[in-house]
């Protein structure tokens, strides 16, 4: 167990700790060099990593031992997935126990409870009166998907309209609306047709809600025909885009929009959902109610498992066979899911994400003063989906991708684990685990304030 096992300071690391090599917990079977050399050889270079030189052997809640016993703080949590936490007891209880009876039938074959449990469980939680159903994947991108045909088959409208800036998935037709090149759609066009863009206010670049909305109806007069366009898709707060929420009044104002015109409005809450703002969904800080939701990510507590909520009647536009999958809805990831939304509710990790988030924009509002002065541009988020931005200087405002891609390393080397995020790379996210305890949480604060004034000072040299 890995209560068994204690921290011990490792020799030439600036706070970071090393587990004892307990033969239950981590024994040593591969060095990370090792097996850094077999994934160059055997997995293709376009598959990144943000620690390539590390290893993951074992986790627990909010940290992670690689393969030479290392310990780091995860302050990434597998992307947004693991707002229960590394292992939560409950999910792998969950799991196991649902193991036991079976792993796999396609629901597309033999049907199975849990699917429908769980979907009962999602129809309830989304926001807004009207009966809903829910669909089950495997991924984030397949949800997105999945959203976009059924949308096509509630209207018979082909046309999609997505936002500068918002990420939606790594497949052709999500790719199409994801609103970034490098890296995601570098090289690999032509995207399909009637995918839209549309801007994203956002203050950083100066551009209003009043500027996006008069965007937005341009775009009708141009490019997008309103009576055909089948749906709005907007993530509630931008994930790879820089973890910049959409202000109420935008929300509010597409709502309307959709609604003069007969377009469905998809809240992309991939990232966003499960607690990591505050609220089951992000958007319900804003008092939308969408058509459909897509959710991934934390909903199983670190299974893959995707899905796409949505109104009864919309829902139900495709004919039997037009939905599903092999893998939609195992099992096993749907028994986790329904013990991760029992954790989120037992431990009241709704009320833990808003003060989390309150305190992680306190704290590094203070370590930005002491640590980067005129460097810490902004800090942002809704709950506990919070980032900070860097730029070179207050009066240029340009963006400084450099130093943190500097601060990530420092971190790295330290024990702490980050990730970047944003059109210029400068901003860093924290998605760490909303089970963390108060005692890792400062502990990784006070490793990203030494880590920053290494990274500032690197930049001086």
């Amino acid at each position: 167990m890995a209560s068994t096992a204690k921290r011990t300071p490792r020799k030439g690391a600036k706070n970071k700790t090393q587990i004892s090599i307990v033969e239950d917990v981590v024994p040593v079977t591969h060095t990370n060099s090792d097996l850094a050399a077999r994934r160059d050889a055997a997995v293709p270079r376009g598959v990144a990593s943000a620690a390539p030189g590390v290893y993951a052997k074992y986790a627990e809640n909010a940290e992670v031992w690689d393969v030479e016993g290392n310990r780091y703080i995860d302050f990434v949590g597998g992307i947004g997935v693991l707002n229960t936490g590394h292992r939560h007891p409950s999910v792998i209880a969950a799991a196991k126990s649902q193991e036991d009876h079976y792993t796999h039938t396609s629901f597309q074959v033999l049907p199975y409870a849990p699917y429908i449990e769980l979907a009962e469980r999602l129809n309830a939680l989304a926001p807004g009166d009207a009966d809903k159903k829910t669909l089950l994947v495997t991924t984030g991108a397949e949800a997105v998907e999945n959203a976009v045909k059924i949308a096509r088959a509630a209207t018979g409208r082909p046309g999609v309209i997505a936002f500068t800036g918002g990420y939606h998935g790594r497949t052709l037709l999500t790719l199409g609306m994801t609103g970034k090149v490098s890296p995601y759609k570098k090289n690999v066009g032509p995207f399909p047709a009637d995918v839209f863009r549309a801007p994203f206010p956002n203050v950083r670049d100066g551009i209003t809600v009043q500027d996006a909305l008069t965007g937005l109806k341009n775009l009708f007069l141009t490019d997008a025909q309103p009576d055909r366009v089948a749906a709005i898709i907007i993530e509630p707060v931008l994930g790879e885009g820089g973890y910049t929420p959409v202000p109420f009044d935008m929300m509010q104002a597409l709502r309307e929009i959709c609604d003069q015109h007969g377009i469905l409005l998809i809240a992309d809450e991939v990232q966003a959902g499960f607690g990591r703002t505050g609220k089951w969904f992000a958007i319900e800080h804003s008092g939308v109610v969408p058509d459909l939701i897509t959710v991934a990510k934390s909903m199983a507590g670190g299974y893959p498992l995707a899905g796409v909520i949505g109104r009864s009647d919309i829902m139900d536009a495709m004919d039997p066979g037009g939905l599903g999958g092999t893998y939609g809805g195992n099992p096993v990831a749907c028994a986790a899911a329904l013990a991760a939304i029992d954790a989120i509710e037992q431990e009241d990790l709704l009320a833990r994400s808003i003060a989390l988030g309150d305190k992680l924009k306190a704290r590094f509002a203070e370590i930005g003063a002491r640590a980067a002065p005129y460097r810490m541009w902004d800090v942002r988020g809704l709950g506990a989906m919070v980032a900070v931005e860097f730029v070179t200087d207050f009066d240029t405002a340009d963006a400084d991708a450099a130093l943190t891609k500097r601060l990530i390393a420092h971190a790295l080397e330290r024990g702490l684990l980050l990730l970047s995020c944003g059109m210029h790379g400068n901003a860093v996210r924290v998605m760490v685990p909303l089970t963390a305890s108060d005692e890792i949480i400062d502990e990784g604060l006070a490793i990203f304030e030494d880590s920053l004034k290494a990274a500032v000072a690197d930049g001086v040299l």
